[in-house]
């Protein structure tokens, strides 16, 4: 029953990769935007730039694991 159930968490396909990585992008994009509203200025631009550069740096992480196992 366990390796049921961790089989649901593993990602097989790049697809999978892609649907999680744009999951990942959409949260951050919506993360940046608080934070925009939260810190105006400059700093609220490099807030929202570290967000959006996690999922960049993430996703490629997750394709190369993807890539591995194939």
């Amino acid at each position: 029953m366990g390796a049921k159930i961790k089989r649901l968490f593993v990602i097989k396909t790049k697809w999978e990769a892609y649907a999680i990585i744009y999951a990942l992008a959409l949260g951050s994009v919506e993360r940046g935007i608080i934070y925009l509203d939260q810190y105006p200025g400059f700093g609220g631009k490099l807030l929202f730039l570290a967000c959006t550069g996690a999922v960049f740096m993430g996703g490629a992480k997750i394709l190369d694991a993807v890539r591995a196992q194939v």
